[in-house]
């Protein structure tokens, strides 16, 4: 990938049940445990993009306004992504054609199934700080 290539901007939700447990997905594409989301589009807003992707991934419609809890950038991917604590506001969770697999994680569940570079993103929802957490990684690791 090029240096000079633009970055592209993510969201992901980490949906967070009364039991303190995060919704993961299994994605398709690459098999691994992630927080639903995607690559904003060119016309959406932020939280119209949350709520998309959301909504594709987990067949969960979401409550906005969504709180901001990290940042963070792919290093090696050149993507920036905003994460958000989510609430579900209707809807049951459902597989579909990026879904492989959903499944309620506690933290150390969270942190067995996920790459660290998507489990802290899921452990920083879960602990919702103000500031948000900022972090970077290369895609696996934290760095």
């Amino acid at each position: 990938m090029s240096a000079d290539r633009p970055h592209s901007v993510s969201v992901a939700g980490v949906i967070v049940d009364d039991q303190d447990r995060a919704l993961l997905i299994k994605r398709r594409d690459n098999g691994h445990w992630e927080p639903p989301g995607g690559i904003l589009e060119r016309e959406e807003t932020i939280p119209e993009a949350l709520q998309r992707e959301v909504l594709e991934e987990t067949g969960i419609k979401i409550a906005l306004p969504a709180t901001l809890t990290g940042i963070y950038k792919n290093m090696t991917g050149l993507i920036v992504s905003m994460v958000f604590r989510c609430e579900a506001a209707d809807g049951t969770p459902t597989t579909g054609d990026e879904t492989r697999a959903l499944r309620w994680a506690t933290r150390e569940e969270v942190t067995e199934l996920a790459d660290e570079a998507y489990a802290i993103r899921v452990l920083d929802a879960l602990d919702a700080t103000s500031p948000p957490a900022i972090r970077a990684h290369d895609g696996v690791k934290l760095v």
